[in-house]
Parts: C-alpha cells; sequence; structure tokens
C-alpha cells in the first residue's frame, strides 16, 4: 500500500538529461562569475581588470584553468597523499550535490511528458542542503590536516571554528522560513511565497542572519579567515598547486553561485515576479539572473569590507547573530501559532 507520495517521480533519462543541463549552466556561470569579479574589483580599485586574453580579456578565466591544469601536480613530502588529494575533491562534490535541490521553476509539460525543473524535488529539500554544506566542510579541514604544513593546519583550525560559530545561527535564520510555508521542500517554499510574499520581507530579520553566514559559509571577505593570506600566507591551501587548487578555487565560486541560489529560493520568491506571471520558459532566467545579482553583492561586499579579525568573528556569531536568530525564530512561532 502506497502511504504518500514524496516529490515528483520521472523517468531516469529525464533525470540524467537534466542533471546533464543543471550542472553544465551552473558550471559555465562559474568562469563568467570569476571574471565578472576581476573587471568589478579592477573598476572598485581604479585600476583594469583582465583585459589581455581575449576580446576585453573575456578568455582570461580559461587561461587561468589552463594553466592550473596543466602544471605538475606536487605535495609536501610530509603530507598524507591520499587525503590531499581527496579533500578538493570533496569541497566539488558537495558543492555540485546541492545545485541538484534549487528549482528553476515547477514541473512543467514538454512534448507531452511533465519534467520538474529542479534537479530533485525532495520533502527535506533544506535539510539535504545543510548536510552537504557540512560535509563541505572537511574538504578545507582535510585539505588543512593533510599538507603537513602548520599554516594550512591553522587555516583548517580556523575553519572549524568558523563553521560552529555561524551554522547555528544560519539553520535557526531559516526556521521562520519553513514555520511559515509549512514545508522543507524548497519547490514548496517558493510556491508558499507566489501566493503571498517573498520571504524577505516577513523574514527580513532572518535574511539578513542567513546571508551574514552564507559569506562565512562560502570563505569570501570579510570572513575569508580560513585563507587569511596576511596571516596564514594561504592557510588551508597553502600547499595546493596545479589542478587541486583549481578544484578548491573553482568551488569556492560555485559555492558562491550555490549560496546565491539559496538565498533565491529562500527569501527571494525563486522563479516568481511580483505583480508578474510570465510564462514557464521564463522561469529558469528569472531564477539565473537573481542568483548573478546577489553574486554581484558578494563581490560588492569583497571590494568593501575589510577582513574581520579571528576574535570579531567568534564574538560576532556568538554574541549578536545566535541571539538574534533565536528570537527570531521564537517571534515567528508565536505569530503563526497566534494568527
Amino acid at each position: 500500500m502506497t502511504l504518500a507520495t514524496v516529490g515528483y517521480y520521472e523517468a531516469w533519462w529525464i533525470q540524467l538529461l537534466k542533471a546533464v543541463l543543471i550542472f553544465a549552466v551552473v558550471f559555465q556561470l562559474v568562469p563568467v562569475i570569476l571574471l565578472v569579479e576581476r573587471k568589478l574589483l579592477g573598476r572598485f580599485q581604479h585600476r583594469y581588470g583582465p583585459n589581455r586574453v581575449g576580446p576585453f580579456g573575456i578568455l582570461q578565466p580559461m587561461a587561468d584553468i589552463g594553466k592550473l591544469i596543466f602544471k605538475e601536480q606536487f605535495r609536501p613530502t610530509n603530507s598524507i597523499g591520499w587525503l590531499f588529494a581527496i579533500a578538493p575533491a570533496i569541497s566539488m562534490m558537495t558543492a555540485v550535490a546541492v545545485v541538484a535541490v534549487i528549482p528553476f521553476s515547477n514541473t512543467v509539460d514538454i512534448f507531452g511528458t511533465e519534467v520538474g525543473l529542479y534537479g530533485i524535488d525532495t520533502s527535506i529539500g533544506i535539510l539535504y542542503a545543510f548536510a552537504f554544506g557540512g560535509i563541505a566542510f572537511y574538504g578545507l579541514m582535510l585539505g588543512g590536516w593533510a599538507s603537513g604544513s602548520k599554516y594550512s593546519f591553522l587555516g583548517a583550525m580556523r575553519a572549524a571554528a568558523q563553521l560552529i560559530s555561524y551554522e547555528v545561527s544560519q539553520g535557526l535564520a531559516i526556521v521562520g522560513v519553513i514555520m511559515m510555508a509549512g514545508t522543507l521542500s524548497l519547490t514548496g517554499i517558493v510556491e508558499y511565497q507566489e501566493e503571498h510574499l517573498a520571504f524577505f520581507i516577513p523574514q527580513f530579520v532572518g535574511f539578513l542572519i542567513f546571508t551574514v553566514a552564507a559569506f562565512a559559509e562560502t570563505n569570501r571577505p570579510p570572513f575569508d579567515l580560513a585563507e587569511a593570506d596576511a596571516e596564514l600566507v594561504g592557510g588551508y591551501n597553502t600547499e595546493y598547486g596545479g589542478g587541486r587548487f583549481a578544484a578548491y578555487f573553482a568551488a569556492e565560486y560555485l559555492n558562491v553561485l550555490v549560496v546565491s541560489g539559496l538565498t533565491v529560493t529562500l527569501f527571494l520568491g525563486g522563479w516568481s515576479l511580483p505583480f508578474v506571471d510570465p510564462p514557464t520558459w521564463v522561469d529558469p532566467i528569472v531564477v539565473l539572473v537573481k542568483m548573478v545579482l546577489f553574486s554581484l553583492f558578494f563581490i560588492w561586499v569583497r571590494a568593501t569590507l575589510p577582513r574581520l579579525r579571528y576574535d570579531q568573528l567568534m564574538s560576532f556569531g556568538w554574541k549578536i547573530l545566535l541571539p538574534l536568530a533565536t528570537l527570531n525564530a521564537l517571534v515567528t512561532a508565536i505569530l503563526v501559532v497566534t494568527l
């Protein structure tokens, strides 16, 4: 006897085609975001960005990736070989796994076949995303520890402490969204926002907390303390070079897109547009545009704010973010029950 239907089941070949298409699009966005960041940072800092390789420097990311891939692989003699090699792969795989639950639209009819414009629509989509976000930490931790370098190890320890400081607040920040939407499914959360308001309005405090924690999640300035080149040379990836460093590098920018996608889904309405009901084929474009715009916000903050001290991050996480996130969840629970 069937007790329940979770999500929407599709034929295996449809799932395979969707996986290839979604990941191909997202991976193509990584060099685009990298180029845009370098161009914008140049403008912010009153200098030229990349302008030599290709027209207007647009092939610079390809040149950087090619240079790293064709470099000779190396590692310190006192490093742990298999852990040193697998750590960057963990960072890449976990980022890609989270892309699978980001919805670009609901189910649509394509040549008579119902197809969901997402990788998978699981009833525990948020827990799935947070689970892989927690596993991604091991890519940094193992990379720093397996390198056999004191600077790398210090970067790994900072990553561990940083994770504890912001992960709890980030989880609590979306509790209000879950209570108001009444579901853990990311598709269901977007559908709720279609019928009501985008959650960044009623859950503005949660949106701010989630956004701040997202910067720490991606190890981006002003929370790039696990790398901190002025203090730790390069942190957890100090001893990495060639293709393995390229994997870490790509994972960082892929995580920016993933976090942007989650923010768009949870707080910015996903594929919905206020006061407009566009055709279904526009939905993925809306999500991608929102993701890119939020990624530009990451770049703007990087060019604007200086890196925090290590103790400042810890104090900010435990003394400000956590109490605010707890209070937001409590107030939301009271309002949901009473109203």
